[in-house]
């Protein structure tokens, strides 16, 4: 594959982290004091870019109080001739972030930028430029595709540690040099408070960087910005998003674990019991510190498709916002199901309009995966599977339906990639082995945790006949970071052949598993 070779990185990302630096916990723990402060705006948090195509993108910024984001490009590093971009006043009612989409860029190249924050007042008065890059997708076939992806971050007690070196597994999927990384969902864990120490095996002790808004259950929305900002807190993170443009997905933890529409917790940590209030103002702060276009749509989706050239389409699904109400799973019927009618329906129109090689199904939960939702006591079903190996059932109707329609428009090229159970593995699913035949084969890669506790492997559901070729987990549940089990996997696709390869991968980029796909095959 016929990468550009990538500028050195401690050069591209020198402004980023020169800003960072000056980001310490005191000013993290609080809101931006906006007014109180004098001077020029600071950007301590980084920069970021997101869903990026062959001749767009999104570029995000947090400002230390009220400023207006500037955003300059350049084809080089030294910013000779660069072109401008007048982005949004940032203030308190976007807790001082902003996004602004960068259009009609040249294809296939690396985009220089540097991000500046103006006093509103003075805009001859600018802070500290903070610069990035990225790759715009490219209209060769030639040039290839190559992303990663996982999930789950800050889950189970485990925060940002800085005696084992932070968010370190960022680092290890910076040195691949990616296109992009596809995030499944698990940003943050808004239901999971960290304490400044939490015991190890073996008497050892890990330790927390805490904040005030990490103390409890996120249920404001000034406790959810926190904890988007406390991610960000992490320099492996903040040098991540300076180098590699994101794909962002939502799951549960964003709100509360294993949530639902119209669902009412009995959880007694929370005071606002209704999940709908919760879900709000969490996608209000999702919405503000992620650069994802179809927010800034009237209907304010996550769901949707990034055209990556000729070879990639991504389809990034929301499997938490339109679902019906987590229960045994088992009815005959099931017009709503885990997607909702509306974005099942987008999914099959995208899927036969695109012409790329290979169609990505970035989904936020597993397909043949049992997973339970114990929260109220009940035998409930989380994603899709519930365990009956016979017809299809409840959700896994709506999944029937897809995969039908997948087999009769003969769509080709279709991969599944999810997160969310913390380990790794690859399933493949055949209608030979299956209880519903009426499918083309096709694979389903999982991988995470990113930084979260690690559990043991789920029971398989053998409705659509999946074969678990390759897990590694623990078989203890919420092993550490510490411990290992922090995956992520890699998506490289050869501009000449066409081939797809999935790599699965370790904390620190040893490959573990590796599987080789042919381009063209129904299904896949």
């Amino acid at each position: 594959m016929s990468h550009r070779p990538f500028p050195g990185r401690r050069s591209v990302l020198r402004g980023s982290l020169a800003a960072s630096a000056a980001l310490t916990l005191p000013t993290a723990l609080g809101a931006a004091p906006a007014f109180a402060l004098s001077g020029r705006p600071k950007a301590g948090w980084g920069v970021q870019t997101g869903d990026v195509t062959s001749d767009s993108g999104l570029v995000w910024i947090r400002s230390d109080r009220p400023a207006r984001m500037i955003v300059e490009t350049s084809a080089t590093e030294s910013f000779r001739n660069p072109r401008r971009w007048h982005g949004p006043l940032l203030g308190a009612d976007t807790d001082f972030t902003g996004t602004t989409a960068l259009r009609g860029l040249p294809s296939g190249e690396q985009i220089h930028y540097r991000v500046l924050l103006a006093d509103p007042d003075d805009p001859r008065r600018t802070g500290e430029p903070v610069t990035g890059t990225f790759r715009t997708a490219s209209g060769k076939r030639r040039d290839g595709v190559r992303f990663v992806w996982s999930g789950d971050l800050a889950g189970q007690g485990w925060g940002i540690n800085p005696e084992l070196g932070g968010y370190r597994i960022y680092d290890a999927m910076a040195g691949l040099d990616p296109d992009f990384f596809l995030c499944s969902g698990d940003n943050i864990y808004a239901d999971g408070p960290l304490a400044e120490t939490a015991p190890l095996p073996g008497g050892r002790t890990w330790r927390n960087i805490t904040t005030q808004e990490k103390a409890k259950v996120a249920e404001t929305l000034t406790e959810f910005r926190g904890n988007f900002r406390y991610n960000l807190l992490d320099e492996n993170l903040r040098a991540f998003n300076a180098q590699v443009p994101s794909i962002i997905q939502w799951d549960d933890h964003e709100v509360t674990n294993n949530w639902f529409p119209g669902e009412i917790l009995a959880d007694s940590r929370y005071t606002e019991k209704n999940v709908d209030v919760l879900a709000a103002r969490a996608r209000q702060a999702f919405s503000e510190y992620f650069p994802i276009s179809t927010l800034r749509r009237p209907d304010g989706r996550v769901y949707r498709v990034q055209n990556y050239g000729p070879l990639l389409d991504v389809f990034a699904l929301d499997m938490r916002t339109y679902r019906n109400a987590n229960s045994p799973d088992d009815q005959t019927a099931d017009a709503q199901g885990i997607l909702g009618r509306e974005q099942l329906e987008w999914l099959k129109r995208e899927l036969g309009r695109s012409r790329a090689v290979w169609k990505v199904i970035a989904s936020d939960m597993p397909l043949g995966l049992v997973v339970p939702d114990a929260t109220d006591g009940k035998p409930n079903i989380e994603a899709v599977a519930q365990g009956d190996p016979g017809a299809p059932l409840g959700r896994e109707l709506q999944i029937a339906e897809l995969l039908r329609f997948v087999k009769h428009r003969r769509i080709t090229g279709t991969v599944w990639l999810t997160a969310d159970v913390h380990y790794t593995s690859a399933q493949h699913y055949d209608p030979s082995r299956a209880a519903f035949k009426d499918f083309a084969p096709f694979w389903e890669f999982v991988s995470g945790p990113l930084n979260a506790g690690a559990f043991p492997a789920n029971t398989l559901d053998g409705t659509f006949g999946p074969d678990r070729v390759f897990v590694k987990a623990p078989t203890v549940a919420n092993v550490s970071p510490a411990d290992g089990y922090q995956f992520f996997g890699e998506v490289d696709i050869d501009g000449d052949s066409g081939e797809l390869t999935v790599r699965l991968r370790e904390q620190d980029g040893t490959v573990l598993f590796t599987q080789v796909l042919q381009p063209g095959r129904v299904g896949q």
